[in-house]
């Protein structure tokens, strides 16, 4: 009977792990979805308890520019995340956690065109021509449009292999998000300094040669598991 039972354990342990995995990544999905819901739950509170202070456009555009920045360091986060750690269950985020960035991305310029400009076009070149940084971010945004367009498994399979060449455009984006948050903050450098830090760091870990030491060192710690 316990031999019976010892089998049972042996073969249904890997179904366990499986159960496991996929009840991690559920978990992971509604907690990526509630994380980045709350900027905008919180931006809300303060709209309505008129807790925006005396710029509350201002306040506005810091906010969803702010969230958006921070999910696009997220996203680019999962590559580094699973090859060091290992963790797959992350991989699927990648796709939402962009679309959230893209999502405040897009109320950050509907922000800057309506509530700040008014939608009047020459005083939104005017703005464009005399501040760069609203240039830089321009550009980012429109190069973040088809990135948000083909994240679908679709848009994946008709475009192939040029489908991964097209989303390496999300690394100038971050690069220009960057940039434009560090023109526009001017002489405050702690808070854009922490996320290039970040960033510089995440590209890091995808460089060749630094990929390939921890690849090797994975390989070392999996084979001396092994042995023990």
């Amino acid at each position: 009977m316990s031999a019976i039972s010892g089998r049972d354990t042996a073969v249904s342990t890997p179904k366990t792990k499986r159960g496991n995995r996929k009840i991690t990544g559920r978990l992971l999905t509604w907690l990526t979805h509630l994380g980045a819901l709350v900027p905008l739950g919180v931006l809300l509170w303060e709209y309505f308890t008129n807790n925006l202070g005396v710029d509350p456009v201002r306040e506005i555009l810091f906010h969803t520019g702010t969230s958006a920045l921070v999910l696009l360091v997220m996203s680019l986060a999962v590559t580094p995340v699973t090859l060091i750690f290992g963790w797959k269950q992350v991989i699927p985020l990648r796709r939402p956690l962009g679309l959230y960035a893209f999502f405040y991305v897009c109320l950050h310029l509907l922000t800057f065109l309506w509530l700040d400009y008014g939608f009047d076009l020459a005083f939104i070149i005017d703005g464009i021509v005399e501040q760069p940084f609203v240039l830089v971010g321009s550009v980012a945004f429109l190069l973040l449009v088809p990135l948000a367009v083909t994240s679908t498994k679709g848009w994946q399979r008709r475009l192939g292999k040029r489908w991964k060449k097209l989303h390496k455009l999300s690394y100038l984006i971050i690069v220009l998000a960057l940039i434009h948050f560090i023109w526009l903050v001017k002489n405050v450098y702690i808070e854009p300094g922490i996320y290039a830090g970040i960033v510089a760091l995440l590209f890091l870990v995808r460089w060749q040669p630094v990929k390939q030491t921890v690849l090797r060192w994975q390989r070392r710690i999996r084979n001396r598991s092994r042995l023990r």
